[in-house]
């Protein structure tokens, strides 16, 4: 299929700089940042190299980010960084409340709903929508070098490094999907696949709202959940797509159908899964998935 390539040396070459670590655990000189995920702060590591410490409050796979209650040790985390991320759009609500509690006027603040123009009500899982990585990716560099200004042009060459090499893999299989499977319908769990499926050029037939629900821990209607039963039934769709770290009721059925009816299922999760990976090494890794059950589906 030419979609198993192996992982650039220079991917891994840059998934090993700056990893990211439990709260609090960041190493190395210059400034400290901390990132409320660590699908944004494997991010900001790769970026600082050694120019900086980058620790993420979740990075536990079983953490809900919704529902997160955060710890003392957060707060104290957060209270002395030089630069925060947090996502924002809803998501992380904990994390612009704790900075808050300890205003600084020479804190950099992140926010990536913001820095991109969104608002709540939006889809907050950028992280899955390439174009809105780059932007932020951009921001990050450009935030450094505010804070640092010595170093500025150490991390432009950061950042050029990690978009041609670190994300090379990445980019390769973004645009060979595009390519292969556009087009083709799928069904999803949650929101959060939302945008990677429309930037691929799939075609999303599950209805929005019951996505959402699913996403946001409410109630999926009855009518939803019929509509999504019937897709499977009719083999309206090809694959179905499920976030693994949140298998409600309602997502663990029709997964269970899916499989049934022999439709080819895969998943995503909503953080670093394994932790240890980077953001690189995940998303590849899910892109992968969807590529074989594209396959699979189609037979191209």
């Amino acid at each position: 299929m030419g979609l198993a390539l192996a992982a650039t040396a220079g991917a891994l070459t840059l998934a090993g700089c700056g990893r990211t670590g439990a709260a609090g655990a960041g190493h190395g000189r210059g400034f400290q940042v901390v990132a409320a995920e660590n699908f944004w702060g494997s991010i900001a590591a790769q970026l600082a190299g050694d120019r900086a410490s980058v620790a993420s409050i979740i990075v536990n796979p079983a953490t809900d980010p919704h529902s997160y209650e955060p710890t003392a040790q957060d707060a104290r985390t957060l209270a002395g960084a030089q630069m925060a991320i947090v996502n924002g759009i809803g998501y992380d609500n904990w994390a612009p409340k704790l900075l808050q509690a300890s205003p600084s006027g020479e804190r950099v603040v992140l926010n990536v709903g913001s820095a991109l123009g969104l608002q709540d009500g939006d889809n907050p899982h950028q992280w899955y929508a390439p174009s809105s990585v780059r932007r932020v990716i951009a921001r990050i560099v450009a935030d450094y070098a505010s804070l640092d200004p010595r170093d500025a042009g150490y991390f432009a060459r950061r950042g050029r490094d990690f978009e041609r090499r670190g994300l090379a893999r990445y980019d390769a299989l973004l645009r060979q999907i595009r390519s292969r499977y556009a087009g083709v319908a799928v069904g999803y769990s949650e929101s959060i696949f939302q945008p990677l499926g429309e930037d691929l050029g799939l075609k999303l037939l599950t209805p929005y709202s019951f996505a959402k629900a699913i996403a946001e821990g409410t109630d999926v209607t009855a009518q939803d959940k019929q509509t999504v039963d019937t897709q499977l039934h009719q083999r309206r769709i090809r694959v179905w797509v499920f976030n693994s770290q949140n298998v409600t009721p309602d997502v663990q059925r029709v997964t269970e159908l899916a499989r049934q009816l022999q439709i080819p299922v895969t998943t995503v999760t909503e953080t670093l899964s394994p932790a240890s990976d980077s953001f690189q090494q995940w998303q590849v890794a899910e892109l992968e998935r969807l590529a074989r059950a594209l396959h699979k589906a189609t037979g191209r």
